[in-house]
């Protein structure tokens, strides 16, 4: 990786970084949120991510991506990872990886798809599964930094089961003054839930997001189908295309 010039400054190249798994916390039968050690790690912006990379005995090499999903907390960061079936690193992440136990790590990566607390528009986050990782990021670095800014989060999932975050969702879309929180699921929806599974269209959009007329920054993440669609409908109901910001996903994680 070469440097590259940023705002009148060069950057150094990312190194890779020692990591130690401090703990674990099961979100969904799939999902688990890792605490990690790193030593000398130099702070993030919440929508940011890290390469986590594993050396196996042999010397083959294997690098995935996953979202920060917290706010800086000195050198502790956090990574929630969805098992992939036939994955390279997230099986390992998830099953094999005991407390102690070192990995490597690059970052943070990534400076478009973030939100500041100093920033003041109205947030609309979107997301699609486990693309609520970056999202809740925010969410949480907005309570830490004790902003007004209001935040609104529609979250599409398969059923009730899958919605990661459960518990501290509920918490804080009862606490957190100022955030609103929206569930949608395409296959089971719990009792006493209105209308019927479905994926997000136009109405959850228009009827849960913000008008464009107050210019929201926008937020969007989940597989690259649910990403293109929600943002295709933002834009259609008005919203400008620089202030929606997406990230988007593949099968592999």
């Amino acid at each position: 990786m070469t440097a590259a010039a940023t705002g009148g400054r060069v950057a150094a190249p990312l190194g890779w970084r020692v990591a130690r798994l401090v703990q674990r916390r099961v979100e969904t039968p799939t999902a688990q949120t890792l605490l990690l050690s790193v030593p000398d790690w130099p702070g993030h912006l919440p929508g940011q991510h890290v390469d986590v990379r594993l050396t196996a005995p042999d010397g083959y090499q294997a690098a995935r991506s996953y979202s920060l999903a917290g706010p800086v907390d000195g050198d502790r960061i956090e990574l929630t990872v969805q098992r992939v079936p036939d994955g390279e690193v997230s099986p390992y992440l998830t099953d094999v990886w005991a407390e102690g136990d070192p990995v490597e790590v690059r970052g943070p990566v990534g400076g478009w798809f973030v939100w500041r607390p100093a920033q003041t528009a109205p947030v609309l986050l979107v997301a699609g599964g486990s693309g609520v990782v970056p999202l809740m990021a925010m969410v949480r670095a907005r309570r830490a930094a004790g902003s007004r800014t209001p935040f609104r989060l529609i979250y599409s999932v398969r059923t009730p089961a899958d919605v990661i975050y459960a518990d501290e969702l509920r918490v804080r879309a009862r606490d957190d003054l100022g955030l609103d929180v929206t569930y949608l699921y395409t296959r089971e929806a719990p009792d006493g839930w209105r209308g019927e599974p479905h994926r997000v269209g136009l109405a959850d959009v228009n009827t849960h997001g913000w008008p464009a007329e107050l210019e929201p920054l926008c937020y969007v993440c989940g597989p690259t189908g649910f990403v293109e669609t929600v943002a295709d409908l933002l834009v259609g109901l008005g919203h400008q295309t620089r202030r929606v910001r997406t990230e988007r996903f593949g099968p592999t994680g």
